[in-house]
């Protein structure tokens, strides 16, 4: 074949229409696959983005449901309080009244601040025809209430009891009101009048947080005979009529939510989803609603943003399908000329330094290629075979193989005429006639026909064989490194597959090297590790491999064991051979190792799970104090996963503020007032709802978590405080816990006075509390945080007291102002004699180095009687109130009324 009957069907095939024709003909799938595969995807992206959407909408939706829950439980807890205290009242009066026989001139108890402030509530006495005769309101005296239904009611009573009435537009005050009332009975038990306790509906509604409910939250009251007290929109309180609740479903269940219309239930026309619970000791049900919109805003803008991200997707993947169509059609129309015109290839290498060949294939009888005929060759290519062009030409492939066996390039050969292209690198067999060791073959199929192209990479393979080996070696320490390890661990995990065998890995770190490497320095680091190389080595068994994978972690691949111990043996030589010290030129130093072993195919069948759980193994070794090896252990890192998972969790709340401050009141014992309040942190969990902080303060103690999260409940506290500031309101002052992380790692006391210089708060305002653990650390660095706290005019507390080891001593050189007992303690008094007198012991000597004590975790009416009795300043606990969440107003409970200690 001439050069020129090459050439010939390439022109003719380039400049024919019907070969155009053809091509589109075979390639009429390559048009249609990408719109059909456009369409699929589209199809199954939009199926999936819909789903995702619907899902997320209900996991909003059941969040919404459980904090309605949640709101209305708590808001429930603080309306039965409010009833309870307003309660006590009513029965302070009556039987104030019954046993002075009427001299109980309420004006002269209200001036003895005996009454709570008329800004909160007024009382009146009535005598039994209806005529008041003595109130806390100025001239209200010999005004009749004969007609009040509350009077009507309490009259024609056989029983005492506390009637609630429906709110009431009052002549006296010109507003609504709602009115507690009790029976009166004379010395013969015949009615006697009406002690009667009035106060705005807008006092059961004032905790209303415009944070936790938003700005048309609903807030209401709804009494047992289904009369609205009171509801609440955002910052409007609607006393009835006109309510906010157009109407008041029928809430059969004690306690439950609900999602109510808006166009049939609200005035402002507003969805809610609504949760409500009933107090247990009183006719009345606190109704608490999130607005739908509201609630929803987030997820209606996620859903918008995606379906538009979605719809640009879509977009996009037609232009993608337009432009992949066209330019798949173009690649494969300059394939097909490229392999047309292939034929002409020999006259362009002719005078190169590749070697060119066209062979044609030989069949047998039955069709099959048995041997190719050259019939073409340029004289680089006569060359490399060391033959002459004209000697060549003509001659079987399997000729130039006599002295071989030629059935490795005939399987080449073949390979090419069957799909039309063959390229790769060949390495030379040394009784092949071509001169070289490796060379480049590449084999194109052309009308029939191969061409060959030999190409001599010699010399390129010999450097990057040597490229490799030095790639492959660390350079300190002369082992293998670990690109080398990555590609010798598939191979060796192969061989121990097909041999039935155990292959274990021993993730060797060194204990304390990174102290010499800053003591002594870099040099000295690196004959260490040069040291450490050749112990390791000397240490395991001559076939194992010993490779650095980089710092002072080392890696040993231990081949053909038939067991765990085998394994086990060779570390516990590897931990002795670093027993003795190292000496070096500058100086002796010890060091040990940590080892974490993975065994194949128990704990991974592949390099990098391998790898990875070996890591895992050491890791476990140096938690647990060093100098040993463990094999891996699924628990420990499932244990070790998750709470890296709960740190990430806690990370990411504190980054996005999903903390909420709750406020429990402290009482002085002595006049019954609110004296102080603790601020305690709660999780608002975007999945698991509200937590209670012991459930992840522990956790951020342990990662270092507590500094942000101390400094943002600091922060919040102050803007809590200059939010309830605002009205002109006296306030009392707001405790918060410090830790001694937050003591001894953060400047704590700069920390305070920047928040309380940002929010304009006054010191005075706030309380540190410290737990007694805190000063049994650095004695000197905790007196110097807590002294420039005390400087700024903020008291300090001791919580917890009891549970430390502090002295009295410590408290009174620190100069604490008040001491908290532990509830352990609180909950052992009255039970034995032991406990009273330990109580009584703290009070005494507290009290002698003038520091007052509170007792925490009270939770009955007899614990308050002992501690009144041993003279306990301030009480807190779930007895007196339940941690509150914020509010308008600071939730300054009503004064208490202790029991007698005689």
């Amino acid at each position: 074949m001439t050069l020129n009957n090459i050439a010939a069907p390439v022109t003719g095939m380039g400049s024919s229409m019907g070969s155009r024709l053809g091509f589109l003909r075979r390639n009429y799938l390559l048009l249609i696959s990408w719109p059909i595969a456009a369409l699929i995807l589209a199809a199954i992206g939009w199926s999936v983005l819909l789903a995702h959407l619907n899902n997320e909408r209900l996991r909003v939706e059941n969040r919404a449901f459980e904090q309605a829950a949640t709101l209305s439980r708590s808001y429930a807890a603080n309306l039965e309080r409010t009833v309870e205290a307003l309660d006590q009242i009513t029965l302070y009066v009556k039987y104030g009244w019954e046993l002075t026989g009427g001299k109980f001139e309420l004006a002269d108890i209200k001036k003895k601040g005996l009454l709570p402030p008329a800004a909160l509530l007024n009382v009146g006495i009535s005598d039994p025809n209806g005529m008041l005769v003595t109130s806390t309101i100025p001239g209200a005296r010999k005004v009749s209430i004969a007609h009040e239904p509350f009077f009507i009611v309490q009259k024609n009573a056989t029983t005492d009891l506390l009637y609630i009435g429906p709110p009431a537009f009052s002549l006296l005050r010109q507003r609504y009101i709602i009115p507690f009332s009790r029976r009166l009975t004379d010395p013969n038990g015949s009615f006697g009048g009406v002690v009667v306790v009035t106060t705005e509906p807008a006092y059961f509604v004032a905790n209303y947080d415009e944070a936790t409910l938003g700005k048309h939250g609903f807030m209401g009251v709804v009494g047992n005979d289904d009369i609205i007290r009171v509801t609440r929109t955002g910052q409007s309180v609607y006393p009835p009529p006109p309510p906010t609740l157009l109407a008041y479903p029928e809430l059969e269940a004690e306690r439950g939510t609900i999602l109510l219309d808006g166009s049939k239930w609200f005035r402002d026309k507003r969805s809610r989803y609504v949760g409500w619970d009933k107090p247990t000791e009183y006719p009345l049900c606190a109704v608490i609603g999130l607005d739908a919109q509201e609630t929803m805003a987030p997820y209606w803008d996620y859903r918008a943003k995606a379906i538009s991200y979605a719809t640009l997707a879509t977009s996009a993947l037609a232009i993608f399908t337009v432009v992949a169509m066209a330019l798949s059609v173009g690649l494969a129309l300059r394939k097909y000329r490229l392999e047309a015109a292939q034929t002409t290839y020999r006259i362009a290498t002719e005078g190169g330094n590749e070697g060119f060949y066209i062979v044609h294939p030989i069949p047998d009888t039955n069709g099959a290629v048995v041997d190719f005929e050259i019939i073409d060759s340029n004289h680089r290519g006569a060359e490399l075979l060391r033959e002459r062009r004209e000697e060549l030409i003509g001659k079987k492939v399997s000729a130039l193989y006599e002295a071989a066996n030629p059935e490795r390039l005939m399987q080449l050969l073949s390979k090419a005429m069957d799909k039309g292209l063959y390229e790769e690198d060949v390495q030379v067999p040394g009784e092949s006639s071509l001169k070289m060791r490796w060379v480049h073959l590449k084999i194109v199929r052309s009308d029939g026909e191969l061409a060959i192209t030999l190409r001599d990479i010699s010399e390129s393979k010999a450097h990057l064989a040597e490229l490799e080996r030095r790639s492959d070696e660390d350079v300190l320490t002369g082992l293998p490194n670990r690109s080398w390890a990555h590609r010798y661990l598939p191979r060796a995990i192969e061989h121990a597959a097909k041999g039935g065998s155990m292959l274990a890995l021993l993730f060797v770190d060194l204990d304390g090297f990174k102290k010499v490497n800053d003591t002594a320095g870099h040099a000295a680091g690196d004959e260490l590790l040069r040291n450490a190389a050749r112990r390791l080595k000397e240490a395991v068994r001559p076939h194992d491999q010993v490779v650095r994978l980089g710092g002072d972690e080392f890696l040993v691949i231990v081949e053909q064991i038939e067991q765990k111990a085998d394994a086990a043996h060779i570390a516990e030589r590897v931990v002795l051979a670093f027993k003795e010290s190292f000496r070096l030129p500058q100086g002796v130093h010890s060091v040990g190792t940590s080892i974490g072993i993975s065994i194949y195919p128990s704990d991974g069948i592949d390099p990098e799970t391998l790898l990875h759980n070996a890591d895992i193994a050491m890791y476990s070794v140096k938690t647990s104090g060093k100098g040993s090896y463990h094999f891996y252990d699924q628990k420990f890192y499932d244990a070790l996963r998750a709470r890296l998972e709960r740190e990430a969790e806690l990370r990411q709340a504190i980054e996005q503020d999903q903390f909420l401050i709750y406020y429990q009141p402290r009482i002085d014992l002595m006049n019954g007032a609110t004296c102080s309040m603790e601020a305690l942190v709660r999780w608002a969990h975007p999945s698991r709802g509200l937590l209670d902080s012991l459930e992840f303060i522990p956790l951020a103690e342990e990662s270092g978590l507590i500094l942000g999260l101390g400094e943002l409940v600091m922060d919040k506290v102050c803007a809590q405080l200059a939010k309830w500031a605002r009205p002109g309101e006296k306030l009392v002052p707001v405790s918060v816990n410090i830790s001694a992380r937050q003591i001894n790692e953060a400047d704590i006391a700069a920390i305070l006075s920047a928040t309380l210089a940002r929010h304009h708060i006054d010191p005075e305002l706030v309380e540190v509390e410290v737990t007694e653990s805190c000063m049994t650390g650095d004695s000197t660095e905790v007196s110097r945080a807590l002294t420039a706290i005390r400087k700024m005019g903020v008291k300090l507390l001791v919580g917890d007291f009891g549970t430390g080891y502090s002295s009295l001593s410590q408290l009174q050189r620190l100069d604490f102002d008040m001491l908290k007992v532990d509830r352990a303690f609180t909950g052992e008094l009255g039970k034995t004699d032991k406990g009273n007198v330990f109580f009584k012991a703290i009070i005494t000597m507290a009290h002698a180095i003038e520091i007052r004590v509170v007792a925490e975790g009270v939770e009955n009416e007899d614990q308050i009687k002992i501690l009144k009795s041993l003279l306990c300043d301030q009480i807190q606990g779930f007895y007196i109130s339940r941690p509150l969440p914020p509010s308008e107003m600071q939730p300054i409970l009503p004064k208490w009324f202790f029991p007698s200690t005689t």
